[in-house]
């Protein structure tokens, strides 16, 4: 068995065997091998560079199939590609039912791409517990992260705390687009796309609602930035309209600076950390350790110290426990 340190040298020179290695190990969940996930995602350095973008919305919209041809054309840019596709959980194994990677046609003989379905295991929001921590892993491998939520609603956000960009993805004819403006998902894309576009009347009004309802939002106090989302057109099956997503989606991540992306990182792990931990130990946990904003600082003293959120969690966990106990211990000693 490799050790945590020549896996993570594997996992940064884009070897498969390695990074499958290193998602098996995420997935999992026994106490023994916690350790072991910890020290391996200490040990892997940042890539620089590297974009990460979410594919997110209703069922039947097409995510799979827009993932693979965006996927396809980031390898003609010369990128390499690790996709993340999060798929419905089996009811009788509980691993992942890979509807998605069905739908996805890649080359599995092309070094600089990846494929990964993770299961949800029953989480909601779009996401399973073990996806901030793949996307750590695919980061350190591959230029761009790919990452397709199951199909969400209009309150399921997750994926905006493990990706740089949001993509949204919604079709015609649906009736999402009045769903969507209630609440919720609206507030979280970078770019919002109407697939299926070969069905161009129902694209062209739908794209066209888009616009009027960021525009509301716009009018009820929708921030500067987020009133600027492109609205676009793709056809995954005629690959219409891709290279204009593809633009659009490195156009945002070039506004980013170093400092603000890695504060959209670190807010990231955060959530999942805080996420994390209520999973383990509880909302009493959350409560006892003084609330979610008095965790959040020290996740985030936590971070900037070099530690994971795996190895916060355990910290918050041990003094969660301590405190659990303390009166216990009082009442003994007196």
């Amino acid at each position: 068995m490799p050790t945590d340190a020549e896996l993570a040298a594997r996992i940064v020179a884009s070897d498969k065997p390695a990074v499958a290695a290193a998602l098996n190990l995420i997935e999992d969940r026994r106490p023994a091998s916690q350790a072991r996930i910890e020290a391996l995602l200490a040990a892997l350095p940042p890539r620089a560079g590297v974009h990460r973008v979410g594919l997110t919305g209703p069922p039947g919209v097409g995510k799979s199939t827009l993932t693979s041809v965006l996927a396809r054309e980031l390898r003609a840019r010369g990128k390499s590609v690790g996709v993340l596709a999060v798929d419905p959980s089996s009811l009788r194994s509980g691993g992942a039912l890979l509807g998605d990677r069905a739908r996805m046609d890649f080359d599995g003989g092309d070094a600089g791409m990846f494929v990964r379905s993770l299961a949800t295991a029953g989480d909601t929001g779009g996401l399973a517990y073990a996806a901030n921590a793949v996307v750590a892993v695919l980061s350190a491998a591959y230029d761009r992260v790919l990452v397709e939520t199951v199909g969400v609603g209009q309150s399921e956000t997750e994926v905006e705390h493990v990706v740089d960009s949001v993509c949204l993805v919604v079709q015609p004819g649906s009736g999402d687009v009045l769903q969507f403006i209630k609440a919720g998902i609206m507030e979280i894309p970078d770019v919002i796309v109407v697939n299926k576009g070969d069905q161009k009347p129902l694209a062209q009004r739908a794209a066209g609602d888009l616009a009027s309802a960021l525009a509301a939002l716009r009018r009820a106090g929708m921030d500067g930035e987020q009133a600027k989302i492109p609205v676009l057109v793709t056809s995954a099956r005629d690959r219409t309209g891709i290279e204009a997503l593809l633009d659009a989606l490195e156009a945002h991540a070039a506004a980013f600076t170093p400092a603000t992306l890695a504060a959209r990182r670190r807010e990231g792990a955060t959530h999942w950390t805080l996420s994390l931990l209520q999973r383990r130990f509880g909302e009493h946990a959350i409560e006892l350790l003084g609330g979610r904003a008095a965790i959040a600082a020290r996740v985030r003293a936590a971070l900037d110290a070099g530690r994971t959120p795996l190895r916060a969690v355990a910290e918050l966990g041990q003094a969660y426990l301590a405190a659990v106990s303390a009166p216990a211990d009082k009442i003994e000693a007196g």
